[in-house]
């Protein structure tokens, strides 16, 4: 057999995993409906019989639960069918021929085993004739009705698994752009903040060894955190306040900075390195171009379902570059990748000079 056809095959289930999905086809609603319909049937026959019911009752009550187990074991043997014959076909073969012969075995039983009296009692081969008639009109049709409930769950539970499936495979996608935009930031953060560094080792500045320290001490803290999935808006913050402490050592007399933060929202989860992006361009774009420098503010508030995020600072204000760059392009993609499309990332002036990017997602 080559590979690709054994691929292709259907799995056959084992003779333990028939017999579980033999019994587990026998719930108590599906008993009950082969005995309430053989009770019907009896009772409809009670008119014409000279038996007493409590004897055509039994009998009726064997004949379908003889048939309800063949439906069952149809369902599940032979494992492997010729491709012709259908399975929900063989079921109701089974039903047909299993009916007529459980009526004669309940009245070769009752007779005894004397099956030639039974066949020279007019009434009793009467009987046997009713019995399966009555059972060959309600049988099948019973049968192929389970079996258009049966197909029919098995359509929505499909539907469901290809429903399941395409969320998966949506979310793996999500997840692997998430990943690719992380990994680009990453390295784009850390190269700004070497910059800087090597600025102060160039310029000779006593402050290279203070802030290059600090840098290696926030990168040791930072990294295992970059890649955690299940990164908090507070481990972000922990960031962002190392991050400016870092940038304070290098100009101290040109930046400061506020963090005020609700504490209620400190467990959110939050994409790693999303605020420390804003803080970055606020410091490139809005710090470091003025002369006088400036004061950073990271804030945020709940209202209305929605959480509001911003990064204000008091540099040289809104620019032709503040918006274009490549983080904070990306920003905006990893924000509608991780929170969905009603997140947002909006930049405005802050007056009397500067720059306000605030971020704004549902609340979860």
């Amino acid at each position: 057999m080559s590979i690709n056809s054994s691929l292709s095959a259907p799995a056959l289930p084992s003779h333990a995993q028939a017999w579980r999905q033999f019994i587990a086809y026998l719930t108590l609603p599906r008993v009950g409906l082969a005995l309430v319909l053989s009770a019907l049937a009896a009772m409809a026959l009670e008119g014409i019989f000279i038996t007493p019911f409590s004897v055509l009752l039994g009998r009726t009550l064997v004949v379908g639960l003889l048939g309800l187990l063949a439906f069952s074991a149809a369902g599940q043997w032979p494992r492997r069918l010729p491709s012709w014959i259908a399975r929900w076909l063989l079921q109701v073969v089974a039903v047909v021929l299993t009916v007529p012969l459980a009526t004669l075995l309940v009245y070769v039983v009752a007779v005894g085993g004397d099956l030639e009296s039974l066949l020279n009692s007019q009434g009793k081969v009467m009987g046997m004739i009713f019995i399966s008639g009555s059972g060959l009109v309600v049988a099948p049709l019973l049968a192929m009705a389970s079996l258009y409930r049966q197909r029919d769950a098995e359509a929505r539970s499909q539907a469901l698994r290809f429903d399941l499936e395409r969320s998966e495979l949506e979310r793996q996608t999500l997840d692997a752009q998430l990943r690719l935009l992380q990994a680009q930031v990453e390295p784009h953060f850390l190269f700004n903040t070497l910059a800087n560094v090597r600025a102060l080792v160039e310029t000779g500045s006593p402050q290279a060894a203070p802030v290059l320290r600090s840098l290696i001490a926030y990168l040791r803290a930072a990294m295992p955190r970059l890649q955690n999935e299940a990164a908090s808006l507070g481990d972000e913050l922990s960031l962002v306040r190392a991050y400016l402490e870092l940038m304070h050592l290098r100009m101290p007399d040109r930046l400061s900075f506020d963090i005020t933060v609700p504490v209620d929202l400190h467990a959110l989860r939050f994409p790693p390195m999303a605020l420390l992006t804003l803080v970055e361009n606020a410091i490139r774009h809005g710090i470091d171009p003025g002369e006088e420098g400036g004061c950073i503010v990271v804030s945020a508030a709940q209202d209305a379902g929605k959480v509001r995020i911003w990064v204000s600072d008091s540099g040289v204000g809104l620019t032709q570059s503040s918006g274009s760059g490549t983080g904070l392009r990306n920003l905006r993609e990893r924000l509608k990748i991780f929170f969905g499309p009603g997140s947002r990332l909006d930049l405005s002036e802050n007056l009397p000079h500067g720059l306000r990017a605030e971020i704004e997602f549902p609340l979860p």
